[in-house]
């Protein structure tokens, strides 16, 4: 997924959803499986000079690789 494609896909998160991101390629060691972000109350940050995807809580700032993002769920 590109960065372009991510944004599309994120442009619902209003600060009235949650959002939970799986990472393809991550393996926390008492895990043993992909990891997910979990970001309650989501908010995408419109596009900035770095071109980076990044989502708020309003509490802290996440920024998302979306060459290694395996799926997402907005709800």
């Amino acid at each position: 997924m590109t960065n372009d494609q991510l944004r599309k896909a994120l442009r619902e998160l209003n600060a009235e959803r949650d959002l939970d991101v799986v990472f393809a390629g991550v393996f926390p060691h008492d895990l043993g499986r992909e990891s997910m972000l979990h970001v309650k109350r989501a908010m995408l940050i419109p596009d900035e000079e770095d071109h980076l995807v990044k989502v708020t809580d309003g509490k802290h700032i996440y920024i998302l690789d979306a060459e290694r993002v395996a799926w997402l769920r907005i709800g």
